[in-house]
């Protein structure tokens, strides 16, 4: 008989392969230590595709079971609920004659209380969710305000949502949403903030156009932190790379 879908079935699924020496590992790259941005989250020692993994075989747990996984103070409980709310939202969005809008809106609702709620603290958290939900039902909808109102957010991970949601539109050639956030986020000096806003410019210049990249950074490389600019710059030439950060 297979397990039950519910929180506990999933919990029990994640200690069952838990590895002690990888959550050190893991609590040490995720800064668990005080005052690191990680600070006070547990692991239990999981790699993302056995995340990934539970996930699927847990899939249609329902959204009371997800909500209580993302309560947990377990990071990878966390991850795999994450997991299961994006499935749930693709499949509500999955090509049809007519989406199932009620639905992915339950599911972006309950997603953004999540981040209202602080548990989705934590940039792999964020960057596994944020594009692909938020980001998204916001490009599908044709609104962006609440992609705006994140990135415009003080919250270091609400902010962040808010730049990562953009790679939903820069993955169908849109960098409009990105460049709209760029003025809210460009000064924050704070280094996931700075890494998050390089890594979206340097995905516009791959996937938009080289060209809207080239224009955004002359513009404004001069007062770019240099977190940011080495990161958009990373794939240029080094003729560029060099021009660009001469402008600093």
């Amino acid at each position: 008989m297979g397990a039950e879908l519910n929180a506990a079935s999933v919990r029990a699924a994640a200690a069952e392969i838990a590895d002690p020496q990888c959550a050190v590992d893991l609590a040490r790259f995720f800064q668990v230590r005080p005052g690191g941005y990680g600070e006070g989250d547990e692991f239990l020692g999981l790699r993302v595709p056995q995340q990934r993994a539970i996930a699927k075989r847990f899939r249609g747990i329902g959204a009371d079971e997800i909500v209580a996984l993302l309560d947990s103070p377990v990071h990878e409980h966390r991850l795999i609920a994450l997991f299961l709310l994006r499935g749930d939202f693709e499949r509500a969005l999955r090509p049809r004659s007519v989406p199932d809008w009620d639905e992915a809106a339950r599911w972006v609702g309950l997603y953004l209380d999540a981040v209202r709620r602080g548990r989705v603290n934590n940039w792999d958290l964020v960057d596994s969710s944020a594009d692909s939900v938020l980001g998204e039902y916001c490009r599908r909808r044709g609104d962006i305000d609440v992609v705006l109102a994140h990135a415009a957010d003080g919250d270091l991970w609400r902010r962040r949502v808010g730049i990562i949601a953009t790679f939903a539109h820069i993955k169908h050639a849109d960098a409009s949403v990105l460049l709209s956030v760029a003025p809210l986020v460009r000064d924050d000096p704070r280094d996931l903030i700075q890494k998050a806003f390089g890594w979206m410019l340097r995905e516009t210049g791959k996937r938009v156009d080289e060209q809207t990249l080239l224009a955004y950074l002359e513009e404004n490389a001069a007062r770019m932190g240099r977190t940011a600019l080495s990161d958009a710059i990373e794939h240029r030439t080094p003729e560029e790379r060099a021009h660009f950060r001469a402008l600093r």
